[in-house]
């Protein structure tokens, strides 16, 4: 009944679809407020502004076909190529694959030779020109530095140019050092974007990128007001009806985070209907959906979905790295759910899907570990993390250095379940709590399970209710309003004979799910505790 409801829900929403503007008739009013004037003829500069919209809203193929278009109609204008190359190349996402650098500079190179007719235009141009030249040579973190300085450049250049300022601050966040906890760059660039949100309410960019800079746990309140203004501004983008729910999540804002993605799903499918591009987007917002789902104790939704999201086609993914994100996000959305629900036994059996990628497949096998180590297998989990060794190597192979990290930290979690199925229990809680300072401001628990909240259970199974209610209040303090972390911290309260917190924690968990429907044992004997009050 309840898959049904969503399907019913998604129909109507996408009803209207079939009277929405095909993607040249979008205006302001649907993308958002942009004024970039360009050497170029009036009708081709609409064109242009349209797919500078888009591009602030990460719509990076319908901006590409806007930019196309801008040099159909006006085959002297210089910046339709550098809107073309801008819309190659992901920032935030993703590494370009040698065809798509060989394109970008081709872009950047047609560009050039239609002679830009203003200094400013040059400098845009020669801006994203540092960032393809040099493919063959240097790495891509060098030129997307490299990149950012030419920004840097436009920026001072014209310091009126509100575009300047929202492309160097997105410039900015691209090139971020990955170990950087004083967020010099976010700071830096939310500086900038704070200025150009003021005076421009309705600039896509200036919203969107502050989300970005702000979406860490101990800015994510800062971007609040940018996360409820964004959708308004652009409501036809599918990315920036999902963006807003980074910072609900941050924030454990559960129902604000449920409609944001419930909204872009939706606008996705539109877009498919209309034969536009995007509709790939779709999938990151299930994601941040379903891990919201299981805070607020909607499993029932949150097993919808996974069936929902088995029976869909593959399609091309929305980061342009050429994997099906589809298969990845079942394949994270199987793992989690028995984790997130502490079914141990479930995530023990589990298998991988057919055709997962290494990345995909090791999330399965950290699941069966911390399954196997929890349901007394300690073997079968050294297995299992043998098998994620392996995967790592691949990537690693692969150069998704990224990817790589990610499951070493999953395998680290594992082991030190593992040491503590051994009796080691001293060396598990040290290498929990080394992976805890790690992750600390930076990890997203979307992706995985908390390393603090982690060590936090192993602590409460080891009878230090102390040491596992002050883990629980790091945990909630840096992810609001998880359910496991509440009802941990409640128990450990308990333990401790801090009476008042616990019933406070309960109480808290019972708020969070309130309407759920849930029949989870946990809320269950919350709801008992808070009734007696």
């Amino acid at each position: 009944m309840r898959r049904c409801i969503f399907f019913i829900f998604l129909i109507l929403f996408a009803l209207p679809a079939l009277a929405a503007p095909q993607a040249e008739q979008l205006t302001s009013k649907q993308l958002g407020r942009v004024h970039f004037p360009v050497s170029c003829t009036p009708k081709s500069q609409a064109a242009f502004e349209r797919g500078v919209a888009m591009l602030h809203s990460f719509w990076y193929e319908e901006s590409e076909k806007a930019f196309e278009l801008a040099a159909t109609q006006d085959p002297s204008c210089a910046m339709a190529h550098w809107g073309i190359a801008m819309s190659l190349w992901h920032e935030l996402w993703n590494q370009p694959d040698e065809d798509t650098l060989h394109r970008g500079l081709a872009e950047t190179e047609k560009a050039e030779a239609l002679h830009p007719r203003t200094q400013r235009e040059r400098e845009y141009i020669a801006a994203i020109h540092t960032f393809y030249v040099d493919a063959d040579h240097l790495p891509h973190q060098a030129r997307a530095a490299a990149y950012s300085q030419a920004m840097q450049k436009v920026f001072q250049d014209f310091p009126r140019d509100r575009e300047a300022a929202a492309f160097y601050a997105l410039s900015l966040l691209a090139c971020e050092r990955s170990n950087d906890r004083a967020y010099v760059n976010r700071k830096k660039a939310a500086a900038i974007l704070k200025k150009l949100f003021a005076e421009e309410p309705d600039h896509p960019g200036a919203a969107h990128y502050l989300i970005h800079a702000y979406d860490r746990p101990a800015l994510a309140r800062l971007g609040l007001p940018a996360a409820e203004r964004y959708a308004k501004i652009a409501p036809a983008a599918p990315h920036a009806l999902h963006m807003p729910s980074h910072i609900f999540a941050r924030l454990g804002m559960w129902q604000p985070d449920i409609d944001s993605n419930l909204a872009s799903i939706a606008a996705s499918r539109r877009a498919i209907a209309l034969h536009m591009g995007g509709g790939s987007h779709q999938f990151h917002a299930m994601g941040f959906l379903f891990y919201a789902y299981l805070q607020c104790g909607k499993e029932a939704e949150a097993q919808a979905l996974i069936a929902e999201l088995r029976a869909m086609p593959s399609m091309k993914d929305m980061y342009g790295g050429g994997y099906d994100q589809r298969l990845s996000d079942l394949t994270m959305f199987e793992a989690l759910y028995p984790l997130e629900l502490r079914h141990w036994a479930e995530a023990a059996a589990l298998t991988p899907e057919p055709g997962a990628g290494p990345g995909d497949q090791a999330m399965i096998y950290w699941a069966r570990a911390l399954g196997k180590a929890h349901t007394g297998d300690p073997d079968g989990a050294r297995k299992d993390v043998e098998e994620m060794a392996s995967l790592r190597q691949q990537l690693l192979q692969q150069k998704q250095n990224r990817s790589a990290d990610a499951v070493d930290d999953n395998l680290q979690q594992a082991q030190a379940w593992i040491l503590h199925a051994e009796g080691k229990d001293a060396q598990a809680i040290a290498a929990l709590r080394a992976l805890a300072r790690k992750e600390e401001n930076v990890a997203d628990p979307a992706q995985g399970l908390a390393a603090r909240e982690l060590l936090a259970d192993l602590l409460l199974e080891l009878k230090h209710p102390q040491q596992a209610l002050e883990n629980y209040r790091l945990d909630l303090k840096l992810n609001p309003n998880r359910f496991d972390a509440l009802y941990g911290a409640a128990q450990a309260a308990g333990m401790a004979g801090k009476s008042q917190q616990a019933d406070n924690y309960y109480a808290q968990l019972v708020k969070t799910c309130a309407g759920s429907g849930s029949t989870r044992p946990e809320l269950s004997r919350a709801k008992e505790l808070v009734a007696k009050e």
